[in-house]
């Protein structure tokens, strides 16, 4: 899941849509012509869903598997570690086979949507010795592949979760230290992004590969970062399959990237914007999130290269079961607690706050939830489009795109109803 949870603020059927054609800039960097992401979407704007929570797991979109096991199992590391890879496996291999099947890529084409981001870590490719995580999860990757290409879906693979942890959050599969870009981790997450690559950057699904997902700019050395970025471009264009690579912006923010990369063809900056992380923005009243929705729109547009939002949510709380991170409180009611970081009560999770279901969410609360998912739509298409974080979940109804399109929240296909909100 995006922007930091603990640490930080921070198919085809669209080209039909009027919203959905556009020509780059000038003074952007538009990818050559091949099997990148501007040519094989015909100039129509990326609108996709992430398929978080199926390859990688993540607490608060399944909390339901997390609930079968101790305490202390609070990511995938902590699972293989605590139950043994034999039962974590079994547990994991039942969640592959059912979380997501070939009718969620039917849905999703079916929902006028023309993308879809999937999460995965390298122990899922390229395990290393010593490491508890459970392995199997690539075969379903392979699948994915195959059941996107007959939705007439395109398909970034993303690596999500890097040797040691880029972030520290769980969505790297190992919540704790950062302990990536130490020893041979570096060298670990190129060779994982060698094998995608040689493995299926020629699936005619593929549009696009991430080089990895949100490294914790603003804790580790962006020069090491950015040093990592080139050789994961290289690695990526060695397959010769002429796929878009894709770069998150390191907690940077999108206009910090323009001076690098230049003279990389194929490229696009991946960035993730969310408003419940951060107690500043968590005070704000729907107008206020709108207005910083739109304004971030105004930055991703101030980049010099192909840039998307590839997480971004409805929610304006952070009440949303574990999160923060399983047996990590909320800092909307004051209960956050991790590592000596704390919080102030602002309001209480009970209710539409803490839905389990878009039909717990009514009146005034679903209209600003409508409202403030319409201006995001606005904001991100100023760039080269979106990513929603996530496809379903299964209990945290803002979260869930499936739900929201089902409820008439998200209009299907999803043209925004007010595209002057952003002025």
């Amino acid at each position: 899941m995006g922007l930091s949870r603990i640490l930080c603020a921070a198919g085809l059927t669209l080209s039909l849509l009027a919203s959905g054609s556009h020509a780059a800039p000038a003074d952007r960097m538009s990818p050559m012509l091949g099997r990148d992401i501007e040519s094989v979407l015909g100039g129509a704007k990326i609108r996709g869903v992430n398929l978080g929570g199926w390859l990688l797991l993540e607490p608060w979109i399944t909390p339901s598997i997390f609930e079968q096991t101790p305490e202390n199992v609070v990511d995938e590391f902590t699972m293989g570690e605590t139950l043994g890879k034999d039962v974590a496996t079994q547990l994991l291999r039942n969640h592959w086979e059912h979380f997501i099947t070939e009718n969620d890529f039917k849905d999703i084409a079916a929902k006028g949507l023309n993308f879809v981001r999937i999460p995965i870590g390298y122990w899922a490719i390229t395990p290393l010795n010593g490491d508890p995580y459970s392995q199997g999860a690539y075969e379903f990757l392979g699948k994915a592949l195959d059941w996107a290409q007959s939705a007439k879906l395109k398909v970034m693979i993303d690596l999500h979760g890097a040797p040691g942890s880029q972030n520290g959050l769980d969505n790297s599969g190992k919540r704790g230290g950062i302990g990536w870009l130490q020893g041979d981790t570096l060298a670990q997450t190129v060779k994982a992004l060698k094998k995608i690559s040689d493995d299926h950057a020629h699936h005619p699904a593929v549009a696009a590969i991430e080089l990895l997902n949100e490294p914790m700019g603003p804790k580790i050395d962006m020069g090491a970062v950015k040093s990592f970025m080139g050789q994961g471009y290289q690695t990526v264009n060695s397959a010769g399959a002429g796929v878009t690579v894709a770069f998150h912006d390191a907690f940077q923010g999108p206009d910090a990237w323009n001076d690098w990369g230049n003279g990389m063809q194929n490229l696009l900056l991946d960035t993730h914007h969310y408003e419940v992380f951060d107690v500043g923005q968590l005070h704000m009243d729907v107008g206020a999130h709108i207005s910083s929705a739109c304004g971030f729109g105004q930055r991703m547009a101030s980049s010099n290269k192909m840039t998307i939002n590839g997480e971004w949510c409805g929610a304006m709380t952070d009440c949303a079961k574990w999160l923060n991170g399983r047996g990590v409180g909320a800092r909307w009611d004051g209960t956050f607690n991790y590592e000596g970081q704390g919080s102030s009560y602002i309001g209480s999770c009970d209710g539409a706050r803490r839905a389990g279901s878009i039909d717990q969410i009514q009146g005034q609360g679903r209209a600003n939830l409508r409202d403030f998912i319409n201006a995001q739509m606005v904001a991100y298409d100023r760039a080269d489009g979106w990513i929603f974080w996530t496809w379903k979940t299964e209990s945290a109804p803002e979260w869930d795109y499936r739900a929201l399109a089902n409820a008439g929240v998200i209009p299907v296909p999803p043209n925004p109803y007010n595209p002057n909100i952003c002025g």
